[in-house]
């Protein structure tokens, strides 16, 4: 098991540069997840770090060794795609070994990692089966296996659950985390969706147009984001953004009809700026206001309450409890200011 570290990487095709020198340190046994939107890079600095691209400029170190323009095969890395890859005509047991097959390994040798790996994914019972006898989650363990039997030094997965249910997500992250705190190995995930993040991720590295935007433990990205491109990628429901402008005592909403008081060092009276506060922040006050509800989407234990503003903003409110609003209904909103954050509203940039 081993570290991976990246210095100035860069990505170029042709003219165009899609990897932007790219400084990043991913510990021993760490589980590092790249996020961001789709176009963002975090395939392709996944698939540099695999040796699938070519690194154009830079360094990318795994352990002590510099790999960057070694053969995929000598880097003691294993890849898992979002696609199975399986081949159709063999059992499990078979996909699972057969590329220590293909490298002369002994039989008796394969098998002893086989069922090693079995044991780790609970796939014992299905080692006589082909793929088509599989559930999808099934097959994603089996992917997994296989690259398990390989004893890498790093695991790469490329959106490995972004063909899967909802159902079968939940499970498979459950498999994964698991996976990692029983091998201890150093991972590397890639997908888009912030909850796979947010629920597996040591340290999450979110991207944007093949530069790191921030880079940190998920609840710190959170709680405590750098700028209102992290701010409004990590969380679900996304953090609301408010327009307002600094006047004495704080800043004036004109969404929220008032001014409030926030916990950061303002600009210059007159200033324009962002207001972000997260749903879970804000609080109906029914009967009095003027923000109406548009939709109220109750999902048990929590309601997500869209409200407009006559300055035309949509806000999102989160509701738990027994009282909550209905759709159609006009109320006003409080919040808790020292969870509040404001933004530049030109560059982005958290002001704090």
């Amino acid at each position: 098991m081993t570290g991976v570290t990246l210095n100035q990487a860069v990505k170029r095709y042709g003219d165009v540069q899609v990897i932007h020198g790219i400084d990043l340190d991913i510990e021993d046994g760490e589980f590092c997840v790249f996020v961001g939107p789709s176009g963002c890079g975090k395939s392709t600095l996944l698939r540099m770090i695999a040796g699938l691209e070519e690194t154009t400029a830079g360094q990318i170190h795994i352990g002590t060794r510099d790999v960057t323009h070694m053969d995929p095969s000598e880097r003691g890395v294993a890849m898992v795609f979002q696609t199975y890859a399986l081949y159709p005509h063999m059992s499990v047991e078979e996909n699972m070994g057969f590329g220590l097959k293909m490298n002369g390994v002994p039989k008796a040798e394969i098998k002893e990692k086989v069922q090693k790996a079995s044991d780790i994914l609970k796939l014992d019972q299905y080692l006589d089966r082909k793929p088509k006898a599989l559930s999808g989650g099934q097959r994603q363990r089996v992917a997994i296996g296989r690259a398990i039997v390989r004893g890498p030094e790093v695991f790469l997965f490329d959106e490995p659950l972004s063909n899967l249910d909802a159902e079968l997500r939940v499970e498979m992250r459950v498999e994964i985390a698991r996976l990692h705190k029983e091998i201890g190995a150093t991972m590397i995930y890639v997908t888009h969706d912030q909850v796979e993040a947010m629920t597996l991720a040591d340290k999450i590295v979110v991207l944007r147009g093949g530069h790191i935007e921030q880079v940190g433990a998920p609840l710190d990205l959170y709680r405590d984001p750098d700028n209102r491109f992290v701010a409004g990628f990590i969380g679900s429901p996304a953090m609301n953004f408010l327009d307002a402008v600094v006047v004495d005592g704080g800043l004036e909403v004109p969404a929220l009809g008032r001014t409030v008081a926030v916990s950061a060092q303002l600009p210059a009276a007159g200033t324009g700026v962002t207001l972000g506060i997260r749903p879970e922040f804000l609080h109906v006050q029914a009967g009095k206001g003027a923000l109406r509800a548009e939709l109220a989407e109750a999902l048990g234990g929590v309601s997500y309450l869209h409200l407009d503003a006559p300055t035309g903003e949509r806000i999102i409110v989160e509701e738990r409890g027994d009282e909550r609003a209905r759709e159609g209904d006009v109320v006003d909103l409080t919040f808790e200011a020292h969870r509040a954050m404001v933004f530049d509203s030109e560059t982005g940039i958290r002001i704090r």
